[in-house]
């Protein structure tokens, strides 16, 4: 079985656990969240164009296309852009460290993408 985003996110963040099949009490936000950090991805080059998720059946692979090779750093993108804005640490030190893996994950996932081909096969 192909991986979920929200399912993949949700656990990352802690292990928001229900049960498959059921909603969480938090997926509108992590939803609306995980949305906007696909469009940024879209942005970079990453995954296919106006993607969106709207519950647990939309997976990594329907984004990126089967031929994307980054996608633990992928992974870790969405996760953390999803803390910042759902849970962001109370720390500013962390919090400007999380901004920090952030953008270089940005920059890593940038140089990484062939800007004459698009990875949403």
């Amino acid at each position: 079985m192909e991986e979920s985003i929200l399912l993949t996110i949700r656990k990352m963040l802690g292990g928001l656990i229900v049960e498959t099949g059921d909603e969480g009490p938090f997926d509108m936000d992590l939803i609306i969240h995980i949305n906007t950090t696909l469009q940024t991805l879209n942005q970079l080059g990453v995954g296919k164009e106006d993607f969106q998720i709207i519950d647990e059946e939309q997976t990594w692979n329907q984004f990126l296309g089967r031929s994307f090779k980054n996608l633990n750093m992928v992974k870790t993108y969405v996760y953390l852009k999803v803390k910042s804005y759902f849970d962001p640490p109370s720390s500013g030190t962390l919090m400007e460290a999380m901004k920090e893996q952030i953008a270089e994950l940005e920059w890593r996932l940038n140089t990484k993408v062939d800007r004459g081909v698009r990875h949403d096969e």
